[in-house]
């Protein structure tokens, strides 16, 4: 069965730094693009970043782009979203999700069928 685990959220200060983790198990993330979303309450879910199967291809969106950087390393089955200068309204629920995209990525939501149960991150003073 195919999972995806993410870890690493929790309560920073404004200014501060979280490093999430996203890890499959049940297959070989080797052929997946993965993407980083964030759900706010009251708000839809949002793409935040993605990285190709390779890792040659990474894409942000405008409000985290310059702060957060995504990374996988395969051998482990792992991603990270490296999260620095955070701000309160980066407050969400973080998914990754996973799905064959050929060579590229996206962060249109519908793109993936494979998500995680989400971890919380909360940006306050």
């Amino acid at each position: 069965q195919l999972q995806l685990v993410e870890s690493g959220g929790g309560l920073v200060q404004p200014g501060g730094s979280l490093r999430l983790s996203c890890a499959a198990s049940g297959f070989t993330l080797n052929y997946y693009a993965i993407g980083w979303f964030r759900q706010a309450p009251g708000k839809e879910r949002e793409g935040v970043s993605c990285i190709s199967s390779t890792g040659g291809s990474t894409y942000y969106a405008d409000s985290v782009k310059g702060r957060f950087t995504i990374s996988r390393d395969n051998d482990k089955n792992m991603v990270y979203l490296q999260m620095n200068s955070l701000k309160p309204e980066d407050t969400a629920i973080y998914y990754c999700a996973a799905d064959i995209i050929f060579l590229s990525c996206t962060i249109a939501t519908d793109e993936y069928s494979t998500w995680g149960q989400g971890t919380q991150v909360t940006v306050s003073s």
